[in-house]
């Protein structure tokens, strides 16, 4: 895919790609203009996506589908109760997630795990679910929904009426869950996340229950999937660079640059989606009002002329402008989060382990590179202090 990428990026940074319907756009500064151009590239895709009823009401909350003045609005609502204060205050929980599976991997025995289904998806969804006021024993449940929504139909799913449908059934599951747990928080005192959702207001406006619940739903499916996609791409990246990790043990204080790279090297997301408002000429190309527009973020991320040797992994490359996380208006609101659970996280490896490395003898297993850039299973070998 690599090699496809870098030949679009010098014969075709801008093409329509027939099969899908989308303008697919590959080059950093073609990017960066769709990610940023709210006016001309909108965040409403709903004229791509059949109109059901179990996912009209499913999405009523997710801002990040949404475009100013209601995107600002909502936004504002949430920011509310998910303020970067709350989230830092969350650091001491994270690294006692971690240091207790930590343990539980170490009075299992053995000396190889799967990075994913021992740490890199459990912790995650055990922070979201413990900040929503979510029972960590439902976190099975999640994990089902977010492989039905973003993994076993693919990403595109959305956009067919065969996909929509094969989603219903959790949507629906998942939309009652949430729903019944925000009552429940209308009807007590607890503290917690959707304590302060349901308790945010602007300008004399209050987030409603759907609406708390498509933002619990954001936040639940693709938040912890992408952070759990970044942290094993992170593995796999260290262990292509020995030299990098002897770097970070040798000072912590690189793990953030690290975290950076690894988000240009492999993007755990693999497409940005917008709308053109308007005729667009882009790349050379032009584009016809309402047309989808997708960034390949994995390639835009090894663009020649953004990033000098795009393709080696280089833990002191200077201003790291990805688009992982998007950029301008609706750049990710819980990337604060994701970055402080992936560095918890590493530290804790770092802490406990004097050398982990992916074996030679069994298969990792890939996402399909359509839909994440990342692994479902990634086998790891742990040399313990």
């Amino acid at each position: 895919m690599l090699a496809l990428y870098r030949t679009k990026r010098q014969s075709e940074p801008v093409s329509l790609d027939e099969a899908s319907g989308r303008w697919q756009v590959f080059r950093y500064r073609d990017g960066v203009t769709v990610a940023t151009d709210a006016k001309r590239f909108s965040n409403d895709l709903s004229a791509f996506i059949p109109d059901h009823e179990e996912l009209r009401t499913f999405t009523k909350g997710n801002f990040q589908a949404m475009d100013d003045p209601r995107h600002r609005q909502m936004r504002s609502l949430v920011s509310q109760g998910f303020t970067p204060k709350f989230v830092q205050g969350l650091a001491p929980r994270i690294e006692q997630v971690a240091a207790e599976l930590l343990d539980r991997i170490a009075d299992r025995g053995g000396d190889r795990i799967d990075l994913v289904a021992d740490l890199a998806h459990p912790l995650p969804v055990t922070v979201i679910a413990e900040v929503m006021g979510l029972p960590v024993a439902d976190r099975h449940l999640f994990r089902r929904w977010a492989d039905a929504l973003l993994v076993d139909n693919g990403v595109d799913a959305l956009f067919s009426e065969e996909g929509v449908a094969a989603m219903a059934p959790s949507i629906r599951e998942m939309n009652q869950y949430l729903l019944s747990h925000v009552r429940e928080y209308r009807a007590s005192d607890r503290a917690g996340l959707i304590r302060a959702l349901v308790e945010a207001e602007t300008d004399g406006r209050r987030l409603d229950d759907q609406e708390i619940v498509g933002f619990l739903a954001l936040l639940l499916i693709a938040g912890h999937l992408t952070t759990s996609t970044m942290f094993t791409n992170a593995i796999l990246s260290l262990d292509e660079n020995p030299g990098a990790v002897k770097e970070i043990r040798a000072d912590r204080g690189l793990i953030p640059q690290l975290l950076e790279e690894v988000l240009r090297y492999r993007s755990p997301l693999v497409w940005l989606d917008r709308r053109a408002t308007e005729e667009i000429e882009l790349g050379g190309q032009r584009i016809p009002e309402g047309s989808l527009v997708s960034v390949s973020l994995v390639s835009v991320g090894r663009d020649e002329s953004e990033f000098a040797d795009p393709d080696t992994f280089d833990l002191h490359r200077a201003q790291i402008r990805h688009l992982a996380f998007g950029m301008g208006l609706h750049f990710c609101l819980g990337a604060p989060l994701a970055r402080m659970e992936v560095r918890i996280a590493l530290n804790a490896m770092l802490d406990r382990y004097d050398d982990f490395r992916i074996p030679t003898d069994a298969p990792i297993v890939f996402h399909d590179p359509k839909d994440f850039n990342g692994t479902r299973q990634l086998p790891l070998d742990l040399t313990v202090r």
